[in-house]
């Protein structure tokens, strides 16, 4: 939070001079470096982030663009978010500024030379220039295809033009958006959770070199891969990599037993223990509205995130099939005391297909939700009153 507050003050009061301007001369002495931060502790920073610098020995300036700022004084922020209408945007800051945050939150910073003509420098500030324009400076953030990665990478295709090659794609190195971003959340065993919860079809999809470049450390990693065609030679479009902050961070481990596939196979043997020892029906039936009323707000989450939200990485979402409004009905039978076996039992039998289809492809669903998913089925099974119960357990 602190950083991005920091970038639009220093937006703010930043001399016009030190922009980079489009009119310069032939004789300017200008540098481009691609600037790549490691991740930090923030949930904003688990994937990085990357920057772009511009260096003008002749004019002594020493630049930063960010298009990675949010404000999180906007109105309505929460709801924006939630909404994936929140507005991002381009701010800039002193290279010695923007290190000096780096190292204080102990984050790493990799700089490439980026290896333009003056061109296709003049150019690319142009575009910078134009960007900054105040109808301009403002855009709807999107993770997979417009954020302050694919800002840079398009920056400098537009600055370069069809000079720009890309290698032959290489499809064995083809993954999904969804593993893309597993490599960072996985430090974070709820927050890896989370987001398995959340994606819909669209982080199922295969990504091609330029797709991942949505990710700071593979923009480095794409980029540095392409070349510019230049005077009959093919030039590397960034220079070696130069790590100009180290990070000492370590990241700890989050304890076995507090990963979500541990909490949740307690709570299902709790709920095995309480379903097979609680005899009043007062007790059951307040069991059984804490676990409907829980599972219904994830149902309510979902169905918000699948048809009601402008990120289209929740659409299409596989959890629905469980998470149905099947488990809000079966919640208002329980306050109403009415049976709704229909609700129950469809519940039942959505959440067992999930179930199957969790164990089954344990690579596309994360096996923590086996137990959560459980839960659901074990209570939707005991309020469905089948004629045949394997548990044995019956609602009071």
């Amino acid at each position: 939070m602190k950083r991005l507050f920091l970038f639009l003050v220093l937006a703010v009061f930043v001399g016009s001079n030190a922009l980079a301007r489009p009119d310069r001369t032939e004789n300017s002495d200008i540098e481009v470096y691609l600037l790549t931060c490691g991740p930090g502790q923030e949930l904003y920073a688990t994937w990085g982030h990357t920057a772009l610098r511009v260096k003008d020995l002749n004019a002594g300036t020493d630049i930063v663009y960010n298009w990675g700022v949010f404000d999180f004084s906007t109105k309505h922020f929460a709801w924006k978010f939630a909404k994936g209408r929140l507005e991002y945007m381009l701010a800039y800051t002193t290279y010695d500024r923007f290190l000096d945050e780096y190292i204080y939150s102990n984050r790493e910073v990799i700089s490439q030379r980026v290896n333009l003509d003056r061109q296709e420098i003049n150019t690319m500030l142009m575009l910078i220039q134009e960007n900054l324009k105040p109808e301009n400076v403002k855009y709807r953030y999107d993770f997979f295809y417009d954020d302050c990665s694919t800002r840079v990478r398009d920056l400098l295709e537009n600055a370069v033009g069809d000079n720009l090659l890309y290698p032959p794609e290489d499809i064995r190195n083809q993954t999904t958006f969804a593993k893309e971003i597993e490599r960072f959340s996985i430090r974070s065993p709820w927050l890896d959770f989370g987001i398995d919860m959340l994606m819909g079809r669209e982080g199922r999809k295969r990504t091609t070199l330029r797709d991942r470049m949505f990710l700071p450390d593979e923009l480095s990693k794409g980029l540095s891969q392409l070349v510019i065609r230049r005077d009959g030679l093919m030039v590397p479009l960034l220079a070696n990599p130069v790590t100009v902050v180290e990070s000492t961070a370590v990241w700890q481990k989050t304890n076995v037993m507090l990963t979500p596939i541990s909490v949740f196979s307690f709570l299902l043997i709790i709920v095995l223990i309480l379903g097979a020892t609680l005899k009043s029906k007062l007790a059951n039936n307040i069991m059984d509205i804490i676990i409907f009323f829980l599972f219904s707000v994830l149902a309510v989450m979902i169905f918000f995130f699948n048809f009601f939200t402008d990120h289209i990485q929740m659409r299409g979402n596989m959890h629905i099939l469980w998470l149905s409004p099947f488990v809000i009905t079966s919640l208002i039978a329980l306050i109403l005391d009415k049976e709704f076996l229909w609700s129950f039992r469809t519940v039942f039998v959505f959440t067992i297909i999930f179930t199957a289809l969790a164990i089954i492809l344990p690579k596309l669903i994360n096996p923590a939700f086996i137990p959560l998913s459980l839960i659901l089925a074990v209570r939707s099974l005991v309020r469905g009153k089948y004629p045949w119960n394997p548990l044995k357990l019956e609602a009071i």
